[in-house]
């Protein structure tokens, strides 16, 4: 069997943050997207529509200098709209470092992502890494 469109959709998605290409990222949300990023750190919060997100990215790229990586581990679904991804987070910001396991939860609706859920392994080194 070949594998659940929802879950080809996320795993496209994945490897096209991965390589910094946010114009096809773009293509797989819709307009009124939110990516929720947990914890109270600069990067916290409810990012509302496309280019909120987008900004997002840029700005999770820029303030690593180029040295995020996510490396995707495992991509489900359930057939109904939803996926979920565990994948690894590492980077390095200032003196700081980030190697964890992270994960999102994501919504699809007409082969489109609308929702982002992330969820962390560790929220305080998480807190700790983005700072405020």
């Amino acid at each position: 069997m070949g594998e659940h469109p929802d879950s080809a959709l996320v795993r496209r998605g994945c490897t096209a943050f991965s390589q910094g290409d946010l114009e096809t990222v773009s293509t797989m949300m819709t307009a009124d997207a939110v990516h929720h990023v947990p914890g109270d750190n600069a990067m916290s919060g409810h990012h509302k529509g496309r280019d909120a997100c987008l900004d997002l990215y840029r700005t999770m790229f820029e303030e690593t200098a180029g040295t995020m990586r996510v490396d995707l581990e495992t991509v489900m679904c359930d057939g109904r709209g939803h996926a979920m991804t565990v994948h690894r987070l590492r980077a390095e910001r200032g003196n700081r470092g980030i190697d964890m396991k992270t994960g999102n939860f994501f919504t699809i609706v007409g082969g489109k992502i609308t929702d982002i859920d992330e969820c962390v392994e560790d929220i305080d080194a998480f807190d700790a890494f983005w700072g405020t």
